[in-house]
């Protein structure tokens, strides 16, 4: 049976929940999304009561980005040589130790402002791997066709994350002190590794690899960029859309605040309450794609690209909106677009990317997306503090629009459901006809491809084209018994 194209309901949203190991992959991020929570608020006010500098501040948002940026392409290798399940065990065990050392270095007077720096940024170092190999493993616990699904739910996670974990900090920090809520921080990082454990199957072995990949980190590093960059055209241009996105949400996040206090005028507690708009929006947007399967692949990519132009239009009336309720309104929106991006994206490059280069493709992504953000908040900055906020926000709002709207552009052709592409050329066997004749083939859009019919004189022959694989010809079998041909082909 040939893959849909077109969307289907899940006759229960929750069905993915009644697979063990995803619920406990889930109950884990949620855990430690709200410890992340946790520790984004707890972190920068113990370091603003610390030092009282607003600079030092910075300082730990650049030492929890420079890691990222450096270790990721070498971490993807080691990534795609490892198991994942007890790779991600130990990298929440070791980060629940780096941050209790803080706390406790405190209570010892043992801590200094260096060594405080050297704990985050080694805390940094060993998330930068985490992110990777949990995308990574997903393929391995759920079914292609659940991609998007599990990967919206984890995303609601994160949002889940950016609601609950300030909230809670906050009402933590007046009852045990602003010290005392990394203890409970370190105690989610173990209660993470604690629901990973149960987890059973592919996650236990080492994912396999291709005979022809040498064993020098560089050498690997190359294939993982080549295969995103020359054989996946579909990897490159979501890259590039990547860039583009990350560049634009990343300064949304600090050119709001410039927003609220000199262009709305509203009281500092609004911009909280914007917060909480924008993460409900995320969420909404997380559960109402957790219920759509079977997307096809043009469809999703759509979606993207008409998810980044509502959101570029909503950021230009926000720029010239003076009303609150508007703002709300507005912010809702732009997060529930920017949310649609992420699992939408990461399911295409799980179900493109075969598993022993998944480690190397997603860390290679998270890289860009990295420096783009810091571009990003370098940039648009820049405008809000030399132009204004209102411009700061229009040029964001631009930056989404153009490149949504390049995006459908440049697939209009693509998003109608399906193709219907001829044979262009076909390499034949020295026992093939070149009299035979060949219709066109009608290809469903959707990942994986999978059945498709090609029709010769009074045979139909079955044609499975598999996502990419150490074996990229199609699979030509006959039906009802016909004899299977002598020739093979490939697309050129």
């Amino acid at each position: 049976m040939g893959a849909s194209n077109h969307s289907h309901l899940s006759p229960n949203r929750w069905d993915l929940f009644r697979n063990r190991n995803f619920r406990m992959l889930w109950a884990s991020q949620a855990v430690s999304q709200i410890g992340d929570g946790l520790t984004k608020v707890a972190l920068l006010w113990f370091v603003y009561q610390l030092t009282g500098s607003a600079l030092k501040m910075t300082i730990i948002g650049l030492l929890q980005t420079i890691p990222p940026l450096v270790l990721s392409p070498i971490v993807g290798v080691y990534l795609d040589r490892l198991p994942k399940k007890p790779v991600m065990v130990i990298l929440d065990v070791i980060r629940a130790f780096l941050i209790v050392l803080i706390p406790v270095l405190y209570l010892f007077d043992a801590l200094t402002l260096e060594v405080l720096f050297i704990l985050v940024f080694f805390t940094a170092v060993f998330s930068t791997a985490f992110g990777p190999a949990l995308a990574a493993s997903l393929p391995l616990l759920v079914k292609p066709s659940e991609l998007m699904s599990a990967n919206s739910l984890l995303q609601s996670t994160t949002n889940m994350g950016i609601l609950i974990g300030p909230a809670i900090c906050g009402i933590l920090i007046a009852w045990l002190g602003t010290q005392n809520v990394l203890y409970v921080d370190a105690a989610t990082f173990l209660l993470s590794a604690l629901c990973l454990l149960p987890i059973k199957g592919h996650l236990l072995t080492t994912a396999p690899r291709m005979a022809n990949v040498a064993s020098k980190v560089s050498q690997d590093l190359a294939v993982g960029m080549q295969f995103v960059f020359r054989e996946k055209p579909i990897l490159r241009a979501l890259l590039i859309t990547t860039v583009f996105y990350t560049l634009g949400a990343s300064a949304f996040i600090y050119v709001l605040p410039l927003f609220v206090n000199d262009h709305i005028e509203a009281d500092p507690r609004w911009l909280g309450w914007l917060w909480s708009a924008m993460g409900a929006g995320m969420l909404a947007t997380s559960f109402g794609l957790s219920c759509v399967k079977n997307l096809g692949q043009n469809n999703r990519i759509f979606l993207i690209a008409l998810s980044m132009v509502a959101g570029g239009g909503a950021l230009q009336f926000l720029a010239h909106s003076h009303s609150v309720v508007w703002g709300f309104i507005l912010v809702t929106l732009i997060g529930a677009s920017t949310a649609a991006f992420t699992p939408i994206a990461w399911s295409i490059i799980q179900e493109t990317t075969p598993n022993h280069l998944m480690g190397r493709v997603f860390t290679l992504i998270n890289t860009a997306s990295m420096a783009m953000a810091s571009g990003g908040m370098v940039a648009f900055g820049g405008v809000a503090d030399n132009f204004g906020s209102v411009a700061g926000i229009s040029m964001i709002g631009f930056v989404f629009f153009v490149t949504g709207m390049v995006v459908i552009l440049l697939n209009r052709s693509s998003f109608q459901g399906e193709w219907l592409l001829p044979w262009k050329k076909m390499e034949l066997s020295a026992h093939d006809d070149p009299k035979r004749v060949w219709s066109p083939v009608r290809i469903s859009c959707s990942m994986p491809l999978s059945i498709h019919r090609s029709r010769r004189k009074n045979h139909l022959w079955m044609v499975d084209i598999s996502p990419y694989s150490s074996d990229t010809k199609p699979n030509i079998s006959p039906k009802r018994g016909s004899r299977a041909p002598p020739w093979s082909r490939k697309y050129t």
